[in-house]
């Protein structure tokens, strides 16, 4: 899958947040 078809499925703050928990989690 290309960069811009990931960003047409939807790639929102919501996954950014996601991956910033697990990062808080793991620090």
């Amino acid at each position: 899958m290309s960069a811009k078809g990931r960003q047409a499925m939807g790639f929102t703050l919501i996954e950014l947040l996601v991956v910033i928990a697990i990062i808080a989690i793991l620090a």
